[in-house]
């Protein structure tokens, strides 16, 4: 008798992981297509992180509601999931309105870090100011110059990121954003960061040759810092306008 309830015992043990089985799909990341599906839009979408989970996340949420009410009839986990993603889409018809949106947030994120930097170029030329009475050579001299006219960029750069903020902003309750507006971010991100990049070099190159070293190297650590800072960002936005969003031309 003890012997046939241990193997009574066993049996409904090796029993356990069949009877169970809808549970252990539903629970395994692998084999839940919900999982998948989520998984899949995540990797095909690109943009600010933060953006992008709040995004996944409603979708997510979305998913499982609409299945949820499925799975509440009496329908399979698995068939409810598929019903979901059937009316909501699935990621291929997904993706170009998610990326649109993506892509507008990170060109005002970048619209945004340039204007907050570039002007940064133009302390930097009023330290390299500063020392503009010293005894200079031509080394120096042209140092100081480069440092002085980047400026003008920083200027530039900072009205356009100004534009782009507003038109990705208040703006963009009336008009649409113009789709060609994230390249244009893109790239005026990244002249700005390739001049701080310059005036890094230069104002590195006066500092070394100056008296007044100290307020030189300041400004080169400063544009150093601000360079990096726009860089990953524009770096971003580029990737950005180069995917294909709905209601804009894919590149050629």
């Amino acid at each position: 008798m003890t012997a046939a309830g241990v193997g009574a015992d066993t049996d409904a043990a090796d029993a356990d992981p069949a009877d169970t089985g809808t549970d252990t799909d539903a629970a395994d990341p692998v084999g839940d297509p919900l999982a998948a599906y989520v998984a899949d839009l995540t990797a095909a979408l690109h943009g600010p992180a933060r953006t992008k989970d709040r995004m996944i996340e409603e979708i997510r949420g979305g998913l499982e509601d609409t299945a949820d009410a499925q799975i509440e009839r009496g329908v399979p986990r698995r068939e409810a999931i598929g019903a979901a993603v059937r009316e909501f889409g699935t990621v291929d018809e997904l993706v170009p309105s998610c990326q649109r949106e993506l892509t507008l947030a990170q060109a005002r994120h970048t619209a945004r870090v340039v204007a907050l930097t570039a002007p940064f170029l133009i302390a930097c030329w009023y330290l390299a100011g500063v020392t503009a009475r010293e005894p200079a050579g031509s080394v120096l001299h042209t140092s100081r110059l480069l440092a002085a006219h980047l400026s003008g960029v920083a200027i530039a750069a900072t009205l356009l990121a100004a534009a782009a903020l507003a038109t990705t902003g208040t703006l963009a309750r009336r008009l649409s954003p113009p789709a060609r507006l994230p390249a244009v971010v893109a790239w005026t991100g990244t002249t700005a960061g390739a001049a701080m990049a310059v005036t890094t070099l230069a104002l590195v190159t006066a500092a070394a040759l100056a008296t007044n070293w100290p307020l030189l190297a300041f400004a080169g650590a400063l544009a150093a810092a601000s360079h990096a800072v726009v860089a990953t960002s524009a770096r971003a936005c580029r990737r950005c306008a180069r995917l294909p969003v709905l209601g804009a031309p894919e590149p050629g």
